[in-house]
């Protein structure tokens, strides 16, 4: 058995057969819609999420795990022999990683066997560092080891992606540096980048499928001469146009893996429906 055990949470949203493979915990956040709250992924999926959205008179919030979720996950898997590497949603987005923390501080008798990392991403960008984590684990590394190799996947992936509005993220608060394209003109697609674990606006283009074919450009660009290359498009009910993304991607990129994964209603709730990514990492 694994010394390690990886846990995230559920905005990594990773496809469920590499969880599977590789032994992922998650932990989930929760979308808070009517005074009822929603485990991320488990009580509402995405293709329920954007259902109701599309008819709700009422717009959603998140909320993360508390300290004592977060300190039950944390038990659960120190009772099953494992060390414990938890990476989560970037700490400009969320209040994960300070949940992560408060549960350490309830916990100093385990401190040497737990980790966090703050992947200053989410989604496939962030699980792009827990797949890599998890494989160091199953090849037998110690917990310093599973750290090391997710902050290097860190170090070397990112992430590219375009909305149909900024309207969800500016009501959110997580617009973050994308806040100066707020009052554009409304046919202009912002292509956005999640950088240093903000929202970060990377260029004004008019059509979607031009941000796409961007989105592409400037990813072969980020990755050109570090081998290999992995890919994931990740997306928000816009699962042709992911698909087409990542085909294309794949055709200009050659890469040795690829993935393809929805949004998870928590990230949802602050991109709205439509939006179209593509997450990659290169040299490692």
């Amino acid at each position: 058995m694994s010394r390690v055990a990886v846990l995230t949470d559920s905005t990594a949203y990773i496809p469920d057969p590499i969880l599977k493979q590789y032994n992922i915990f998650t932990i989930p956040l929760f979308v808070v819609w009517n005074g009822q709250s929603l485990r991320d992924g488990v009580d509402i999926t995405p293709q329920e999420f954007y259902q109701r959205l599309a008819t709700a008179k009422t717009m959603p919030t998140t909320s993360q795990p508390s300290a004592q979720d977060m300190k039950n996950a944390f038990q659960n898997l120190l009772d099953q022999g494992y060390d414990v590497l938890g990476i989560f949603i970037s700490s400009k987005l969320s209040g994960t990683v300070q949940s992560a923390h408060q549960a350490l501080e309830m916990m100093p008798q385990a401190a040497s066997r737990i980790a966090v990392v703050d992947s200053l991403s989410t989604a496939m960008a962030m699980g792009f560092q827990v797949v890599q984590a998890a494989r160091a684990a199953q090849q037998g590394a110690s917990l310093t080891e599973c750290q090391q190799a997710a902050l290097t996947a860190q170090a070397n992936s990112s992430v590219y992606f375009v909305v149909d509005t900024l309207e969800f993220l500016h009501r959110g608060g997580r617009i973050g540096g994308a806040q100066a394209l707020l009052g554009t003109a409304l046919n202009i697609k912002p292509l956005l980048e999640l950088r240093a674990g903000r929202i970060e606006a990377v260029e004004k283009i008019r059509t979607k499928s031009k941000a796409i074919e961007r989105m592409i450009e400037l990813t072969a660009e980020r990755v050109a001469g570090r081998t290999p290359v992995r890919l994931a498009a990740v997306h928000a009910n816009a699962e042709a146009e992911a698909q087409a993304l990542l085909e294309a991607a794949a055709a200009k990129m050659n890469p040795v893996e690829t993935f393809f994964a929805s949004v998870s209603p928590v990230i949802g709730v602050h991109t709205g429906p439509g939006v179209v990514g593509l997450a990659f990492m290169s040299g490692v």
